[in-house]
């Protein structure tokens, strides 16, 4: 199959090709390493490929034999190094599957490489010291966002349909917004973490995926959604399959929207001008779209510190356990500055103003969920503002400590965050783009607890009134990536 072909379908378009036998897994996993050859040295997503060690049997599952990638951090695979992006981790493999690992391998997907992260999924760009930045495949000046960054620029380039994410703070929906791309951050519990951790980040962290359909995100968490014996949340199972959800109607639902974040940078008038274009079109679709009041139980600066307690603490922990497993000394010459001054910021955080950080974590959670008493979803800018120069984050980075570090990555990306706090399913969608420079503007749709269902169904109308997979920066005719 020849890589312009290959990059045409999605995931479960390649999967019915497998099961049809018009291609063999073999035949997409060359098409997509011949993709990763074209356009990774100009984008810089791919850190290491593999030889494959799965042989999915065709057409067992909706994605079977279909190529993928997973972050090099969050998941664990037998054998394969596990670096987290950081000179401190360098080196380490894995000596087992996670439990998220062997749901991909069930899922028949053809694992050979893993996407960039920031060192520890720190950041919110993708520009580590370990293997360099990341280039978003539109503007290859610009970043494509992060943690999950490389994912993001990966499948926006065509290397794979669909690659896993993880989301802490927006670390799923921004790659997707600034690649133009799909991503949905699940339900905390719908996916789990174990066997080697209950939770991560407090529960702020989840797992998922990023892709150019919606139908491949869906069928995805179908297969890799379910608790693991021990889990410590529980997310009610939907009543059928997501992939189903897609063709659905979602019927008229009351959509509450807000333009400006609750703290941090504001939208700028690109942004505000997609919005509102993204409103006309919920409207033409007999969505009822009204300004929304959502409270956060506590004020910026409230959420900020208790963002940055949590993060820190639970860094400080991962940072020690790293260099007792590596060898290595915590200093300069392993961590990033704005990493080791995380580190240090987290070693002198209390246990009070930790549990402290939880009762804010738990005012967010309940204040939010009264917004859906009034709406059904809510709606935001995924990030206010178009992907951002390289070299935009570390603009005197070195003189912040952990706080303003934290500070800095919620003022640039202050819609996402508050919805990784509440544990609530949120999307970014691509529905539109700028006028000016072309680059893709993330929507997010938020919904209620355990109702990723209803996400879907408004994304699958979304893709049909304005199918977003014909914008790409890909020009496989000679010219790899835009720009």
């Amino acid at each position: 199959m020849r890589v312009a072909e290959y990059a045409s379908f999605d995931a479960v378009g390649l999967a019915e090709l497998v099961a049809k036998g018009a291609v063999t897994p073999a035949e997409l996993e060359a098409a997509a390493r011949e993709a990763a050859q074209a356009v990774d040295p100009r984008i810089n997503a791919v850190v290491e490929t593999w030889p494959a060690d799965d042989a999915p049997t065709p057409g067992s599952t909706p994605l079977a034999g279909v190529p993928f990638l997973i972050k090099d951090i969050g998941v664990t695979m037998a054998g394969r190094r596990t670096e987290l992006g950081s000179r401190l981790a360098a080196g380490i493999v894995a000596d087992a599957d996670s439990a998220l690992m062997r749901r991909f391998r069930r899922a028949g997907l053809v694992t050979f490489g893993r996407t960039a992260t920031p060192e520890l999924a720190y950041s919110t760009t993708t520009e580590p010291v370990l293997y360099g930045a990341t280039r978003n495949p539109w503007d290859p000046r610009r970043s494509a966002g992060g943690s999950s960054g490389g994912a993001g620029a990966a499948v926006a380039a065509g290397v794979v349909p669909i690659a896993h994410a993880t989301d802490a703070a927006g670390s799923l929906r921004i790659p997707a917004a600034c690649n133009g791309l799909f991503g949905l951050k699940p339900t905390r519990g719908r996916v789990s973490m174990g066997p080697g951790a209950d939770e991560v980040f407090n529960g702020l962290a989840v797992q998922g995926s990023v892709s150019r359909t919606v139908r491949d995100s869906a069928a995805l968490l179908d297969l890799i959604s379910g608790p693991e014996p021990g889990d410590p949340y529980f997310a009610e199972r939907p009543s059928g399959p997501y992939a189903q959800d897609v063709t659905r109607d979602p019927g008229s639902l009351r959509i509450g929207v807000l333009t400006q974040a609750w703290g941090g940078r504001r939208t700028t008038p690109a942004v505000a001008d997609a919005l509102s274009r993204t409103v006309a079109l919920l409207e033409s679709l007999g969505h009822r779209v009204t300004e929304a009041e959502v409270g956060l139980g506590a004020g910026w600066e409230e959420f900020v510190l208790a963002n940055a307690r949590l993060w820190t603490a639970n860094l400080t922990a991962s940072v020690d356990g790293l260099a007792a497993a590596s060898g290595r000394p915590v200093d300069s010459s392993t961590l990033e500055p704005v990493t080791l001054a995380g580190y240090r910021y987290g070693q002198r955080v209390s246990g009070a103003q930790f549990v402290d950080a939880l009762g804010i974590r738990n005012q967010v959670a309940r204040s939010l969920a009264r917004s859906f008493d009034a709406h059904d979803l809510l709606l935001t800018p995924t990030l206010p503002e178009l992907p951002v120069p390289l070299g935009t984050y570390a603009e005197g980075a070195a003189a912040l400590d952990g706080l303003g570090w934290i500070d800095r990555v919620l003022d640039r990306s202050p819609f996402t965050a508050v919805f990784n706090v509440a544990g609530t399913p949120a999307m970014s969608v691509p529905v539109t783009a700028d006028a000016g420079t072309g680059l893709p503007i993330g929507m997010q749709f938020a919904a209620g607890y355990g109702l990723e269902d209803r996400l879907f169904r408004l994304a699958g109308q979304l893709e049909r009134a304005a199918p977003w997979a014909e914008r790409t920066p890909m020009v496989w005719a000679g010219h790899p990536t835009r720009g």
